[in-house]
């Protein structure tokens, strides 16, 4: 697997069928985006450009499109999908734009296994997840950065939801958590998910004293 110094990104989380790079690996956001290769083509998810994704990307198949999750997440989107000549695939309840053209879509992810969960839909945060049944992909209501987690946990749900995880999360058994911010969780993935979501208001004054102190010094 190459490294950061090899390529300007770190990838992480290989499996069948995909992978994770970070573009800024020393970041503290640790902003994290996903390769998926399925029946219909590679998608990039939330990506963040870097010196050579595009050769990451073409070691798995042809790039089919980009998918963008959450609506802060455009990063860089609608460069990407352009230098591939690919649409930026949104979410149906995203109300973000992008500078490419666009495919709107909701049940599943167009020609793959990747069901589409709606995990938040509020003024200010439109939210979605995808999952296939074994990879979960979650841009934003739960991570592995530092900021996400609290005390013996190795996911967490974000500091800002912390008094209401996602009611869409619960129940899934996945084997695999892709995030948005930080590594994945590929071992444990489904004991890790439920330990967040039923610790998540418990933990919560822990994390917010932690991310305060942080900012502070």
């Amino acid at each position: 697997m190459p490294s950061a110094d090899d390529t300007g990104y770190e990838e992480t989380n290989r499996f069948e069928g995909g992978t994770t790079w970070l573009a800024h690996p020393d970041e503290a956001m640790q902003r994290a985006s996903h390769v998926l290769d399925t029946d219909a083509g590679v998608f990039l998810v939330d990506p963040v450009d870097a010196p050579g994704i595009d050769d990451l990307a073409a070691a798995l198949g042809d790039v089919a499109g980009v998918v963008v999750l959450i609506d802060r997440h455009e990063r860089d989107a609608a460069a990407v999908a352009r230098r591939h000549d690919v649409p930026v695939y949104l979410p149906a309840h995203l109300t973000r734009e992008v500078d490419a053209p666009t495919e709107r879509f909701s049940g599943s992810l167009p020609g793959t296994e990747y069901g589409l969960l709606r995990t938040l839909d509020v003024p200010g945060w439109h939210e979605a997840a995808l999952f296939d049944g074994e990879t979960l992909v979650v841009p934003e209501a739960v991570g592995t950065a530092p900021f996400f987690r609290g005390a013996d946990e190795r996911l967490g749900v974000h500091p800002m939801l912390r008094l209401t995880p996602p009611s869409a999360l619960r129940g899934l058994r996945p084997e695999r958590v892709l995030v948005g911010h930080g590594h994945g969780i590929t071992e444990a993935a489904a004991d890790s998910l439920r330990y967040a979501l039923a610790h998540s208001r418990r933990k919560a004054p822990g994390v917010w004293v932690s991310g305060l102190l942080s900012v502070l010094r």
